[in-house]
């Protein structure tokens, strides 16, 4: 071995002691005859010494030494002067005196600094990912990842569950993205496809009679990049059979509460039970079924108010089956028009024709767009709604309720963010429940499922399948964490029938589903257990836990938003000899 301990171990207790170290040079300094190296391995830094008259040999070599060269030392850990002690460092109380340096190797000047954090381009940073990973902020998120995929293992595993390996290669089967296709040598003309998640797989396993089920599980989607996606994702996919929707919601509760609290205890977290919100509530309160609930900034409802108000932008909207709704933006009373103005440009990003505000000066006095228009009592009422005290600012959006609940929750974001309302150190689980079974695709002309095919209906809303399916409720849940939706599962069709009159209920042709999904019909005359199951997002999670704004922190190797590896130069084209033995010809 060429280290007989790891450069962060060391401590006052190794005073005396004979080491052998290997690492990287994370800094050199020379201070007269004497020369400092930060030796730096992935458990820390440790100072060493070269000094001359302990081995002329040793100092020589160092005097070549420059950051990110990989050497191997050997010396005795001593006691740091009291003056020299670095309380920064958990090695910090001691040093090693070397007599003895290996260079293992020399490295280049690196693109970027590794021994600090500085503003790097993302591209740049991507193309050298193995010299980005060697940062310590990069090393910390690796370090939790593996943590956190470990506690997850023995959690299940002391409670029953089998993690059990499901295929890449599978059938291609639509779940609301683009597949990744795999063309098959030995059979010409035909296809693999990368899952998009193992979901009919561990309804299989169901079937199987494996009733605890996990995999931390690579999935594969063909959809356009942004801030929390990657082509390709890992997600903790958990099936359970015999279960209700509680049964999975308390498991997934207890799994990431007792996690926060191993893990990243400087983090606050809910207790289980997390709140609930049914997917009306939460539109209602925070314009969003992926609701923040860390702050306040409420949505109200003022709909009722704005019938004969005076007020004609207002009357308008609940006339056309719209509404009004607002909220009050506590402590910006002061707000001047023109922040006021940039607001409303804000909004208007989402579809809102305009910004409508009411502010209420420290003396009780208010200012408004529309206060002209109403009657005192009908303002004192809009106060009264809103709750509105001195020096607060309500604002109000009105129009069809989609535009209403997405301009204001976006709205609401963007406040708190101004206002530092967005505690990083408290990570607010919640539950959605009681999503729309079936949503009307216009276009289309035909309902889609809300969540996919599999989902069960509430089953009180079973009959509305064939007499009302706008108002079924599904037997769905999804998992939100600080205004991101982290992960969904749902209680799945168990019943053959049931299944084929979802799959007419969104216009799958019978031919079409048995060609697609008939092992899974199949399948469910065999003695189908109900079960359930949930895939946290192993990718956003981690990101949420290491107080990272993108998931690409929290992942290896990357794409970047052109889904493509800068690092390996990926995609890239395949020789004709390759595409020919698969039978395939590129055309323009």
């Amino acid at each position: 071995m060429y280290k007989t301990h790891a450069c962060g171990s060391l401590r006052p207790e190794h005073i005396g002691q004979r080491v052998s170290l290997a690492g990287w040079v994370n800094r050199r300094r020379d201070h007269g005859g004497l020369t400092f190296i930060d030796l730096r391995d992935r458990s820390g830094i440790i100072q060493i010494i070269a000094n001359p008259e302990i081995s002329s040999e040793s100092h020589q070599i160092v005097e070549e030494v420059r950051n990110e060269w990989v050497l191997q030392v050997e010396g005795i850990v001593q006691r740091r002067p009291k003056d020299m002690e670095n309380p920064a460092l958990p090695t910090g109380e001691v040093e090693v005196e070397v007599d003895k340096i290996h260079v293992l190797n020399q490295a280049l000047t690196p693109p970027f600094p590794i021994n600090e954090e500085t503003e790097v381009d993302e591209m740049l940073r991507l193309k050298y990912r193995y010299l980005d990973l060697r940062r310590q902020r990069m090393q910390y998120n690796l370090e939790l990842r593996y943590r956190m995929v470990k506690y997850i293992r023995d959690f299940l595993d002391e409670r029953g569950f089998w993690e059990v390996e499901t295929p890449i290669l599978f059938k291609t089967t639509p779940e609301g993205a683009r597949d990744y296709l795999v063309p098959s040598r030995v059979h010409p003309g035909e296809f693999y496809a990368l899952p998009q998640s193992p979901q009919q797989l561990k309804q299989l396993l169901m079937v199987a009679g494996v009733e605890r089920y996990f995999q931390i599980a690579r999935c594969f989607r063909d959809e356009d990049q942004r801030g929390d996606r990657q082509p390709e994702f890992t997600q903790l996919d958990l099936e359970m059979s015999f279960v209700e929707r509680e049964d999975v919601m308390a498991i997934t509760e207890e799994l990431f509460s007792s996690m926060v609290e191993e893990l990243v205890p400087e983090k606050s977290t809910f207790a289980a039970p997390w709140p609930r919100l049914t997917f009306q509530e939460a539109l209602a309160r925070f314009g969003r079924d992926d609701p923040d609930i860390r702050f306040g900034l409420e949505l109200k409802d003022l709909s009722d108010l704005a019938v004969d108000c005076g007020f004609k932008i207002f009357e308008r909207a609940v006339e056309s089956d719209g509404e009004v709704r607002g909220i009050n933006a506590k402590g910006c009373g002061e707000y001047s028009r023109r922040e006021i103005d940039e607001l409303t440009e804000f909004v208007a990003e989402f579809g809102a024709k305009g910004l409508a505000f009411l502010a209420v000066d420290e003396g009780g006095e208010h200012r408004s767009s529309f206060s002209k228009h109403m009657g005192p009592e009908r303002i004192q009422a809009v106060l009264d709604r809103l709750e509105a005290q001195s020096g607060d600012l309500l604002l109000f959006v009105a129009g069809q309720p989609q535009v209403v609940f997405e301009s204001l929750g976006r709205l609401r974001v963007y406040l708190a963010d101004r206002l530092g309302l967005r505690d990083p150190d408290v990570l607010a689980f919640c539950w959605v429940i009681d999503f729309p079974f079936v949503t009307w695709n216009e276009e289309e002309g035909r309902w889609d499922p809300s969540h996919h095919l599999f989902t069960s209906p509430l089953p009180e809303d079973i009959p509305l399948l064939d007499t009302d399916p706008s108002h079924a409720r599904g037997q769905q849940y999804d998992m939100v964490l600080n205004g991101l939706e982290v992960g969904g599962g749902s209680i799945r069709i168990h019943d053959r029938g049931l299944q084929e009159k979802v799959f007419k209920l969104i216009g799958l042709q019978p031919e079409v589903a048995r060609a697609r999904f008939g092992h899974l019909l199949e399948a469910f005359e065999y003695g189908t257990p109900p079960h359930g199951g949930i895939a946290p997002g192993i990718d956003r999670i981690c990101r949420m836990f290491a107080g990272e704004s993108h998931i690409r922190e929290v992942i290896a190797f990357p794409k970047n938003q052109a889904a493509r590896d800068v690092m390996a130069n990926a995609p890239s084209p395949a020789e004709a000899e390759q595409l020919k033995e698969l039978h395939l010809r590129l055309v323009d």
